[in-house]
């Protein structure tokens, strides 16, 4: 759904709340989190400003001029790419991708409409992505005078053709009836216009207008000649109004007659105050003025800027980025400038958030390393010296995942396999993002944080072109799933929208269109989505014909999309100062369409819907809301507009221009106390620019008066309870013609309402059934207390739901679905682990390695814990406190070593177990082994890395508590094990200079009996086959079995085998104490073999994976499988591992050989690899984490595979210094 500027109908990009994603068309693209006020440079894209334009003014009369317009305003609080040539606002619509980093801007759709209570200004309090991004200045949409914003729509006849499979409307066909309609009155006031052309600037291709919005009469326009053969611009004029847009100055005088100007910054705090940057091709200037453009100064720049950051309070300060990736300050408004730091990433640069950061001149920004990582760096503006730099956190960072955002920092951590993302509260430490365990998301959005919660788009790993909506506790740190499959819309640029729209004066009001049966359906929410519903279509068209249209086989479906243009309304409009109001295009029907739409009203918040227009027209919300203005899609030129005073329900034409018009834009309310606004277009292809201001002051018969307000009460279908409370709001009574007070009230009254079941949502970990209730899901404890938690102190246990954050209830079963307070129970060390601050697993010989300890279960206060580096040197602490700054120790010589930890109280002990290597890195390895095996009896042991590195690779193995690893250079190795019991495997492998440890744990007894399992078919749809997936899924079908079988628990094991379609064998042990003999034992497996076989048959064994997802287990065998013990006879276990091993060795060979001349083979390598990064054993599953394949962070099994591709060319390593703790190393 591609959108040229919101010239054509159903071409508009997602207007409200909406997610933007970066293409990744790199190899090696970067996949990163994304914000709603971090804003990229948009890098000039030449092939885009080619398609339709024409820059030669002496070409044939009938080519039609493809000519961009800019529309600003002065009290912008943004910053902007200096190149942005390519059609696209970032503060209103996406930006296009710049290596691979991508921005979303959530609050674009609460404010849809470009005119507010000061000329554009978007009303204190609002969440207006068009006013709430950074970037200042630039960072409005360019759009051309054919209406498209950089495509080719060809001559006037087709303009608004077909563009992206999205057909026009019919404004064309019904122009003459459309001019007809209305409810004219004889004595209607005529509105007051002027027209006036920019001579002389017909060839200019760009045209940028600013107004500053605030009661002030200048208007400022910069038209520009972009030439395509130099890629430059060659001409530029600006104009200068001080009679809200009557008539206009050239300012070139002022500027300098032979000085050419690329862009035009305001200061956000001072709209007095203007900077104008000139085009570097001819020099680097910078022009000010301090008197809206009266005059300026000119002073040199010794670099070019690229975009622009002021500070939201300061009006002097300001940041700049320039082409060489360098960060400068001003505090003087760019007279003179500062270095900050070097290597820095586009856009990923802040300034300090009030209130939280105590210096007002601090800078947050992302910066690389010489070597090539990533940090995060905060300093002071003026005094960023290396020894003034902070590190907030600990480590390297992934590459544009820095995000500065209200209360919330956001950033991804690199590690091996999937991403890890954190959150900083208030600028406390760094806590992991904790989504559900098995979303696994491949590409994340932060969609907003500004109600107090963090609102997120996840696309999990089962999607591609739908994402799940989740909502965050207070510290943005536990998520819960809002809504599924939500719709996406791809732009232009190629960026793709969420379609997703939060209703401006309405709290916790979403509306979605979500993809359900292979339909696309709209859905609406008025609990922050807690519950969502369709939208119930009109009861009649608009001539008067009954609508037979029946939920839920039939409702009214909305485009939830925005115009590129911000001075044009896009699909869908609200206003805070209009609360209830909602104006959008959209069809009646089954599902969304984009074919016989029309345009819907509704005065009720979404309760009831009426038909306005048959057509898709442009509607904005005059005299702060009070009134409507509609106009025709700017694709056929018009010059009558139409006005509503009672809520569309009736509407007045006035003519605004004796010549039809095409419009490219409108100001709306140039100020508060003037009834101004200018249409920006032009009469033919070959015409000058018009602008045209219009006074509609007169169309108003008085000032209202307290009679011509009325109360209207917010309800969700009769429920007056929203959020938790009864809103009532005061509204002009529809039909008066009258003008608003500045001093009109939203909101009359709040009533807080006695607490419902409605009010609260699922907490994290649970998971809505049918019955309504939250229930745990099936990979969640909920009986596991956090280690902080000591004896004596109390914790608050969940039941399950959590209060919607801003949710105003009180009482009723507040208390019963609030977390209880219990006090804190004394248990055992359970689940430590030891890891290094980086995550790796080796570091340089005299480095300072830094250990952390976790512990997911015990008291951390009264757990003693001891760690052995492995070098003959060991520390002590009496609690896990003093562990948390992390343990640090330097190794005095290289090798491997053995780091043990050990957690002990009262109650017990856990241990683990980290294998260190010194100069030595790490690499990927999977190790495949059965899952029981015959004691004595010589069993094979595999690992296999991906891809092959023949005799280039150490392979180390370590077997039960052994210090001493067994070196070997083949992936094979046989082993007997003497004794009964559980045994651990340890295998480490060293190419180059990387290393990666994986380990099992197996089962060795004298005999076994064991089944083939599999599983009905809708299992495999939720198998995202990793390990931690398929070890809960076993635990669960372990229960399903032991319900059918009194055999004991610990004498079953089930393992799920890797890939799909899913198989598990099943393992019925021997006692440990064999006191009644061998055979008697063998009888007794024999019988419970028998009752579980019969049961499985029966279709007896089934298990629930998730609400309304119920699994039946199936015996795959046909006759019972024999006693496996140490005779001759093999295990059914080991021969299919025999060949699992031999086929898998000979599928990796032949994929990794010829994947890169067979397209299709390599996409299946590609994505058996990663597969085979998530399989890594249970020793680091720490570092097991994902690696999102996203806009928004690294893709890692192309990052992956392009490093190991390198390293294959380079086919040299560092060399690695022998110790006692490697007997050998190979260097490659």
């Amino acid at each position: 759904m591609g959108t040229g500027a919101g010239f054509c109908p159903g071409l508009h990009l997602s207007l409200g709340i909406w997610v933007m994603i970066a293409v990744h068309t790199l190899q090696n693209a970067q996949a990163e989190i994304t914000c709603a006020s971090c804003t990229v440079p948009v890098q000039l894209h030449q092939e885009e400003l080619q398609l339709g334009m024409r820059t030669d003014p002496t070409e044939e009369p009938d080519t039609l001029k493809n000519i961009r317009v800019e529309f600003r305003e002065l009290d912008q609080n943004t910053g902007v790419d200096d190149e942005q040539e390519t059609g696209v606002s970032v503060e209103d619509v996406p930006p296009q991708d710049v290596d691979g980093v991508s921005t979303t801007e959530p609050g674009a759709n609460k404010e849809s409409d470009s005119g507010s209570d000061k000329a554009g200004e978007p009303e204190k309090g609002e969440d207006v992505a068009l006013w709430r991004a950074k970037r200042s200045g630039p960072e409005f949409a360019e759009f051309s005078e054919t209406g498209q914003a950089g495509v080719d729509v060809g001559t006037p006849e087709n303009r608004g053709s077909l563009f992206d499979g999205h057909k026009q409307g019919k404004s064309d066909f019904r122009w003459n009836r459309e001019e007809g309609r209305g409810n004219n009155r004889q004595d209607e006031p005529k509105i007051i216009s002027s027209t006036f052309s920019l001579t002389g600037d017909s060839a200019h291709n760009h045209a940028v207008v600013y107004w500053s919005g605030q009661n002030s009469s200048v208007i400022l326009i910069l038209t520009k000649l972009y030439d395509f053969h130099i890629g430059s611009v060659t001409e530029s004029t600006l104009w200068r109004s001080t009679d809200y847009g009557s008539t206009y100055d050239r300012m070139n005088d002022k500027v300098g007659s032979k000085t050419v100007l690329s862009y035009l910054y305001v200061c956000p705090t001072n709209k007095r105050k203007i900077m104008v940057l000139t085009d570097p091709e001819f020099e680097s200037s910078v022009l000010i003025s301090s008197d809206e453009g009266a005059s300026f100064q000119k002073y040199r720049l010794t670099f070019y800027v690229l975009s622009l950051l002021f500070h939201h309070t300061e009006e002097d300060w300001a940041l700049a980025y320039s082409h060489d990736q360098k960060l400068y300050s001003s505090v003087d408004f760019g007279r003179k400038w500062q270095l900050i730091h070097e290597r820095v990433t586009p856009s990923r640069f802040y300034w300090s958030v009030s209130g939280l950061d105590k210096e007002p001149d601090l800078v947050h920004m992302e910066a690389h390393t010489p070597d090539g990582n990533v940090q995060y760096v905060t300093c002071r503006a003026q005094t960023c010296t290396e020894a003034n730099r902070n590190y907030p956190f600990p480590g390297y960072i992934d590459i544009s995942s820095l995000v500065v955002q209200d209360d919330y920092i956001f950033i991804q951590v690199p590690t091996s396999g999937r991403a890890s993302y954190y959150v900083s509260y208030k600028r406390d430490l760094f806590i992991q993002i904790k989504l559900p365990k098995y979303s696994l998301p491949k590409d994340l959005h932060i969609v907003s944080t500004d109600e107090k919660q963090v609102f997120a788009a996840v696309q999990e790993w089962n999607q591609n072109d739908t994402y799940n909506l989740y909502l965050s506790d207070t510290r943005g740190i536990y998520f819960t799933l809002a809504l599924e499959n939500v719709k996406t819309t791809r732009g232009i640029g190629g960026n793709q929208m969420l379609d997703l729209y939060e209703v401006a004066g309405i709290k916790g009001m979403l509306i979605a269109n979500k993809r359900q049966d292979n339909q696309v359906k709209t859905f609406m929410t008025y609990n922050k989505g807690r519950d969502w519903r369709l939208l119930q279509a009109p009861a009649t068209d608009l001539d008067g014909n009954d609508i037979h249209c029946i939920l839920p086989f039939c409702s009214l479906n909305l485009q939830l999309q925005t115009s590129e243009n911000p001075y044009l309304s896009g699909t869908i409009s609200t206003k805070s100062s209009a609360p209830g109001i909602i104006v959008a295009t959209g069809n009646i029907g089954a599902e969304l369409s984009y074919n016989n739409v029309g345009m819907f009203i509704s005065s009720d918040a979404g309760n009831s819907w009426r038909q306005i227009f048959e057509e898709e027209h442009n509607v904005w919300f005059l005299d702060k809301g009070g009134a409507l203005i509609a106009v025709k899609q700017p694709s056929v030129p018009t010059k009558h507009l139409w006005v509503s005073f009672d809520e569309g329900r009736h509407w007045t034409q006035h003519s605004f221009s004796a010549v039809p018009l095409f419009v490219d834009g409108v100001l709306v309310e140039a100020g508060a106390e003037n009834q101004i606004m200018t249409f920006f277009g032009h009469f033919s292809h070959r015409s000058e620019w018009q602008l045209i201001k219009i006074d509609y002051k007169s169309i108003f018969s008085r000032q209202c008066t307290e009679e011509d307000y009325q109360t209207w009460h917010l309800h969700n279908e009769g429920e007056p309870c929203v959020m938790g409370q009864k809103q009532i709001y005061m509204k002009r009574r529809p039909g008066n013609y009258c003008m608003l007070g500045k001093d009109y009230s939203r909101i009359l009254s709040a009533e807080s309402c006695i607490c419902r079941a409605h009010d609260f949502e699922c907490d994290y970990g649970y998971e809505r059934r049918g019955d309504g209730n939250c229930r745990p899901a099936f990979w969640f404890n909920p009986s596991t207390v956090s280690r902080s938690c000591s004896q004596g102190q109390n914790y608050f246990n969940s039941t399950g739901y959590r209060k919607v954050v801003l949710n105003n209830c009180t009482k009723g079963v507040k208390e019963m679905y609030t977390a209880r307070k219990q006090q804190c129970p004394n248990r055992p060390p359970k689940g430590l682990l030891v890891t290094t601050k980086d995550g790796k697993l080796t570091t340089n010989l005299g480095s300072n390695v830094t250990f952390l300890v976790h512990l997911d279960e015990g008291d951390s206060i009264r757990t003693n814990i001891q760690l052995d580096f492995g070098d003959g040197t060991a520390v002590s602490y009496s609690n896990l406190s003093w562990t948390e700054e992390g343990i640090k120790h330097v190794y005095k010589s290289a090798g491997i070593f053995r780091v043990t930890a050990l957690a002990e109280n009262t109650l017990g002990y856990d241990t683990t177990t980290l294998f260190l290597h010194v100069t030595c890195p790490v690499e990927h390895i999977q190790l495949l082994a059965p899952f029981v095996v015959i004691k004595n009896k010589e069993v094979n042991i595999t690992a296999v890395v991906l891809p092959s590195h023949s005799r280039t690779v150490t392979y180390f193995w370590w077997f039960g508590n052994s210090t001493e690893p067994i070196i070997t250079l083949d992936g094979s190795i046989s082993h007997t094990f003497p004794n009964d019991g559980m045994h651990t495997i340890t295998v480490q492998v060293a190419v180059a200079n990387t290393i990666l440890q994986d380990t099992k744990t197996i089962a060795v007894k004298e005999f076994f009996k064991s089944l083939l399992l599999s599983f009905s078919p809708n299992l495999d749809e939720f198998n995202p086959d990793i390990p931690e997936w398929r070890q809960d899924v076993g635990r669960v079908i372990k229960k399903a079995l032991l319900q059918v079988s009194d055999f004991p628990e610990e004498q079953l094991l089930v393992a799920v085998f890797p890939g799909v379609p899913t198989a598990a064998e099943l393992f019925l042990l021997p006692h440990k104490n064999q006191s009644e003999g061998k055979k008697k034992s063998e009888e007794v497996l024999e019988q419970v073999s028998d009752v579980i076989v019969t049961a499985l048959n029966q279709n007896l064994v089934e298990f629930e994976l998730k609400p309304g997802v119920r699994v039946i287990v199936y015996n795959t065998q046909l006759t019972l499988a024999p006693l496996v013990d140490s005779s001759p006879r093999h295990s059914s276990s080991a021969m299919l591992m025999l060949l699992s091993v031999v086929f898998l060795g000979l599928a990796v060979f032949l994929i990794y050989k010829f994947k890169r001349k067979i397209p299709w083979i390599n996409i299946y390598a590609e994505v058996n690899q990663e597969k085979e990064q998530e399989m890594i054993g249970s020793v680091g599953q720490g570092d097991s984490t994902p690696k999102i394949t996203l806009s928004e962070f690294s893709a890692s099994k192309e990052l992956m595979e392009k490093e190991l591709d390198a390293r294959i060319k380079r086919g040299v390593g560092n060399p690695c210094e022998s110790t006692r703790e490697i007997p050998n190393c190979t260097s490659v």
